[in-house]
């Protein structure tokens, strides 16, 4: 096992020791199904603490060649699928558990470790080149660098080929916005990766998270064969974006916690395929600390919300304080470039905040409003100790009508 190169299934070990792991391996089923095929590379987007990084983890424990997580898998959903689709999940279950050449990274991880971010490319092909050499001693020479022509070679001289996992795919675009030559760079080695004649040579398959969807160039992604999963069109992968209202419940019961105030908190993103979505990361830390409480504080600050409601759009403050005050705002989300500093209108902005997690997204009549309680306290805070005095007072006001047409009625 290697630390890019079919890694060890420590990670997703670790997540199960937790004891309220909420069974996901469904997303294996589905990789299952398209692995190997024109289907098989996927990009799903999603907030922070949405679980992106435990279904990484997880597909890496199940694929790795350097894992054997048999046990750890023997007792969920992707060992024991329904009687109706039995055969075919089974066949599947035993032909790739623990039986892919996986690479796995996590592209926030080389960020982190560069002297200097322009080094991350350089870093990432240098280091995983590397483990690949060591790994396959006899196919590539050092000369080789560039990291798809490594594996393009390796997949010609032996016949292996690669499922390869990226976290945190995006992190380049949000960690360096106004970088665009680095991001451009980027863009160039997921192409050579993912994308040309040669790719289905050396690749059986692809996985990628991010907050972000992939980059458009004009209207075009820059990845046009990856299949997307977003949290404006999450499809069939709808299942293992949150906890559904179904596992909240379960969750709950087993805990002793009042339902109807979980809901209060976490509840208010809404997919078609599957009805209510919850925030998995605040449901659990309400649910170990015993309390319902704002935990979403605790991973992301107001700051990075309060520089988008700052942006001064026709039509932003009056969507906020309507949206604070319980409605809707209608939303096009046609023009958004996915990125962080190309927006234009007041819809970019709003369609960033449903991918941030911040506004959930009504699909049928495209319609963005605040989830929960947990959100509407983030946008207050961010509004009191934002530049823009006027929603302050706009907010206030609201409230304070609220309030008088309360006391109306009783």
């Amino acid at each position: 096992m290697g630390i890019y190169l079919n890694p060890s299934a420590d990670g997703f070990a670790s997540i199960m020791k937790t004891g309220d792991y909420v069974d996901k391996t469904g997303l294996i089923t589905y990789m299952n199904a398209v692995l190997n095929s024109s289907r098989n590379m996927l990009c799903s987007s999603r907030p922070r603490r949405f679980g992106k990084s435990y279904a990484a983890q997880m597909l890496s424990a199940f694929y790795s060649k350097g894992a054997d997580a048999g046990e750890l898998f023997a007792h969920l959903r992707v060992a024991n699928p329904p009687e109706e689709t039995k055969e075919k999940e089974k066949e599947w279950y035993n032909k790739y558990r623990n039986n892919c050449d996986v690479l796995f990274w996590d592209m926030a991880w080389f960020i982190s470790n560069a002297q200097n971010i322009e080094d991350t490319i350089l870093n990432l092909q240098r280091d995983i080149g590397k483990e690949l050499r060591e790994a396959f001693p006899d196919c590539v020479t050092e000369e080789v660098v560039s990291l798809p022509e490594i594996l393009l070679t390796i997949s010609v001289k032996t016949g292996h080929k690669f499922l390869i996992i990226i976290d945190e795919w995006d992190a380049l675009f949000r960690e360096a916005p106004e970088n665009t030559e680095l991001q451009k760079t980027y863009i160039q080695l997921l192409r050579a990766l993912f994308k040309g004649i040669q790719v289905s040579r050396f690749l059986c398959g692809a996985y990628m998270t991010g907050i972000l969807p992939i980059k458009k160039y004009g209207t075009q992604s820059a990845l046009t064969d990856f299949t997307e999963f977003t949290m404006l069109e999450p499809g069939p992968l709808a299942p293992y974006v949150g906890f559904t209202e179904d596992e909240v419940k379960k969750l709950c019961t087993g805990h002793h916690m009042d339902y109807e105030e979980m809901r209060r908190w976490y509840d208010g993103y809404y997919f078609d395929e599957i009805g209510h979505v919850y925030n998995p990361n605040s449901v659990i830390k309400a649910v170990f600390c015993g309390k319902y409480s704002n935990y979403w504080t605790q991973t992301e600050t107001y700051e990075s919300l309060r520089i988008y409601i700052d942006l001064n759009f026709d039509g932003l403050k009056e969507c906020l304080v309507d949206m604070l005050g319980g409605k809707r705002c209608r939303v096009d989300i046609g023009s958004f470039q996915n990125d962080m500093t190309s927006m234009k209108s007041r819809d970019d902005v709003l369609t960033l905040l449903v991918h941030l997690g911040y506004l959930g997204y009504d699909a049928d009549n495209k319609e963005v409003y605040i989830p929960n309680e947990e959100i509407r306290e983030e946008f207050i805070r961010a509004i009191k100790n934002g530049r823009r005095q006027e929603l302050v007072k706009a907010i206030q006001l609201s409230d304070h009508l609220l309030k008088a047409t309360i006391n109306l009625h009783y």
